[in-house]
């Protein structure tokens, strides 16, 4: 051993114990193994120079005739004690993390709390000589009245041992605890903590949670249930609320097929008839959006079926009119129509129906009239690396082949119809004098079809290539150096 450290031994212990300070607090998170292996180099320095001067912390603290010497060579072997104790919670807790990841620091907490403990036993046992027996059964005694004082507190700290070993949930589920839903933050000695949708903290405390109702939204982690309620008119029939309604659930791609979507007659009043779509969509935050789609669509088959919703004004349409008047009603481009003018324009509409399947335009056909769905799910197939895939669904009000009336020019997409659909068929020239006199109707129209482009553009494009950096910087990255 170097002479300064053989001749000046406490003050290179105290150093030692400054440099594991200053090292642990410069050294990154993200470096955790290099943090542990200096604490472990540092502690093994500091206990050879701590024995080599005779100061052993399994014996009382030497120099008895110099209380200085004395005090502080008790006070080294007391703080090797406690030195001894945090290393070893830190390895045993740098070992649980690779296991058990972060949902265990709940018991790696414990686990150190129960080797200081010993630790600091078992330093007024062998450094300051005291008669152990006697201090543990003082501490028990202690140990009973702050146990009843903080009661509530224990109870809160021994549930939180039970949630982690059991697991209901972890760091980032999303879960509902007696009604409160949010996504697991933390789960500490005293409580769980939820980020709320609307972006608030929700602290439950572990005695209740393990008590409460757990609803666990992120097992399994590939699914995440949702459920859409509408209540319709009393005089609709049942049978054709539930087929509109499966309609509408097979034009919402985000659903999952399986486990399969399902309607559900919920409840009957005098007022009203309630029902209930339920299915599965593969991320959480795909949830709200799914809904509003899902809504969207029930509201669009509900209309295209003549069932009306109670939040609806019913009876906005008259019952008289023909079925293609009610759909101009309903279309977003030719809504705009004069009264008269919708009259004139449902006459040269013809209802075309489509099983399941069958072609209703196909890629690369100019197509020299417009389609109106009325009803169905119409599936729109794009061609990429010569194979065909899904690229949307749509439903009631939404028109087809609008490229070869504006511009003579071949469809993008399949049409196809997903279910049996009706449609209504406008010839082109009928429309094309419409399209010259409402410029609005046109500009429509463009519009919808420059989207439709787009899209279709960026579905079937390869993701450009990010050129690879060369050079000697990149290359010292590649080696970690």
């Amino acid at each position: 051993m170097p002479s300064f450290i053989a001749d000046h031994p406490m003050l290179c212990a105290v150093a030692l114990i400054l440099i594991d300070i200053a090292v642990w607090r410069l050294i990154s998170a993200n470096l955790a193994n290099w943090k542990l292996a200096a604490r472990l180099v540092i502690f093994a320095v500091f206990s050879a120079v701590l024995f080599n001067d005779g100061m052993n912390p399994m014996q009382a603290a030497p120099y008895a005739d110099d209380t200085t010497l004395h005090l502080a060579a008790t006070a080294l072997q007391i703080g090797w004690w406690l030195f001894a104790a945090r290393t070893l919670t830190v390895l045993l807790g740098a070992l649980m993390m690779q296991r058990v990841g972060h949902t265990g620091r709940l018991l790696q907490d414990l686990m150190g709390a129960v080797i200081f403990l010993i630790a600091i036993i078992a330093a007024m046992a062998y450094v300051l000589d005291l008669p152990v027996k006697g201090v543990l059964a003082t501490s028990g005694a202690v140990a009973i009245i702050v146990g009843l004082a903080l009661q509530s507190t224990l109870s809160d700290v021994f549930s939180g041992i039970v949630l982690n070993t059991t697991k209901p949930y972890q760091i980032d589920d999303w879960i509902s605890i007696d009604g409160t839903e949010g996504r697991v933050t933390d789960i500490d000695w005293r409580a769980t903590r939820l980020q709320t949708s609307q972006g608030s903290l929700a602290v439950i405390p572990n005695s209740l949670a393990a008590k409460a109702k757990i609803i666990n939204f992120s097992r399994p982690a590939d699914m995440f249930g949702l459920a859409v309620s509408l209540q319709v008119s009393p005089h609709a029939r049942p049978q054709t609320v539930i087929e509109a309604l499966e309609r509408a659930m097979q034009g919402c791609r985000p659903l999952l097929a399986q486990p399969a979507p399902s309607v559900a007659f919920k409840a009957s009043t005098g007022s009203g008839v309630e029902y209930e779509i339920s299915g599965f969509v593969p991320a959480m935050g795909l949830k709200r959006e799914t809904r509003n789609q899902l809504y969207d669509l029930a509201y669009r088959h509900l209309q295209a079926a003549g069932v009306g919703l109670l939040s609806a004004t019913e009876g906005s349409t008259p019952p008289a009119v023909s079925g293609a008047r009610a759909l101009l009603e309903r279309s977003s481009i030719f809504s705009t129509l004069r009264q008269e003018e919708k009259d004139t324009f449902s006459q040269n509409m013809t209802l075309h129906t489509y099983r399941a399947g069958e072609m209703i335009l196909a890629a690369g056909e100019v197509s020299d009239h417009l389609f109106i769905i009325e009803s169905g799910v119409v599936s729109v197939l794009l061609i990429k690396d010569g194979h065909k895939f899904e690229a949307g669904r749509m439903g009631p009000g939404e028109v087809i082949g609008e490229s070869g009336i504006l511009s003579d020019q071949a469809a993008l997409a399949d049409f196809s119809a997903k279910t049996y659909c009706t449609l209504y068929r406008i010839e082109n020239e009928y429309l094309k004098p419409c399209l010259d006199a409402r410029h609005d109707i046109g500009e429509a129209m463009k519009a919808l079809l420059d989207f439709r482009r787009h899209a279709a553009q960026a579905l079937t494009e390869d993701a450009p290539v990010v050129p690879v950096k060369k050079g000697f910087i990149q290359w010292l990255r590649n080696r970690g150096l």
